[in-house]
C-alpha cells in the first residue's frame, strides 16, 4: 500500500530509482582509495548474484550524511560500514564483515557464523591490525576507481 506522500505508509518516501538503496538493500561504505577495500568490493560484486548490495565510498556525501547521523567522524577512513534501513542501522568493523558474509549466503554464511563465535574484542583487534597496514600492504589509489560499467548502477554518487 502506497501512502499519499508516495511512500510506504511509514513516513519514508519510496524511491523509484533502482540504484538507490531500499530497505532490503544494505549499503557498504568503504574507503574508496584503499586497495584492500576496493578488492573487498570486487569480491562482493562477484559473489552477490542477486544484486543485493549497494556501495558508497566513505569520501561521498551519502556516507558523510549517514555517519553524521550516528555521531561518527566522516573523515575516519579506517572503518568499513554495513548500513541497513536507509542508514538507520549501522554495523562496523568485524560486525560489518560478518554481515556481508551472512548476506552472501552459502559457504560465506557458514564462515560468518564461525567468525561470530569469536569474541568481538578479538575480531576487532584483528580488524584493526589489518586496517592500520592496509595502505602499506594493498596500496592506495589517488582517487576512487570507477567500477565496471555493468556494476555502476549499484554505486551511489559516482
Amino acid at each position: 500500500m502506497v501512502a499519499r506522500d508516495g511512500g510506504m505508509g511509514d513516513g519514508r518516501a519510496s524511491n523509484p530509482d533502482p540504484a538507490m538503496p531500499g530497505p532490503a538493500n544494505p549499503v557498504l561504505l568503504y574507503d574508496g582509495v584503499c586497495g584492500l577495500c576496493n578488492r573487498l568490493v570486487q569480491f562482493v560484486l562477484k559473489h552477490d548474484n542477486q544484486a543485493h548490495f549497494r556501495f558508497a565510498s566513505l569520501q561521498s556525501v551519502y556516507a558523510a550524511r549517514i555517519l553524521q547521523r550516528h555521531d561518527l567522524d566522516p573523515h575516519d577512513l579506517d572503518t568499513f560500514y554495513y548500513a541497513e534501513e536507509f542508514g538507520e542501522h549501522l554495523a562496523t568493523r568485524s560486525d560489518a564483515v560478518i554481515s556481508v558474509l551472512r548476506d552472501l549466503g552459502g559457504l560465506w554464511a557458514a564462515i560468518a557464523v564461525a567468525l561470530r563465535l569469536l569474541p568481538k574484542s578479538f575480531r576487532n583487534w584483528g580488524y584493526g591490525v589489518v586496517a592500520r597496514r592496509r595502505y602499506r600492504v594493498f596500496g592506495k589509489y589517488e582517487s576512487c576507481p570507477l567500477p565496471e560499467e555493468r556494476y555502476r548502477d549499484r554505486f551511489l554518487e559516482l
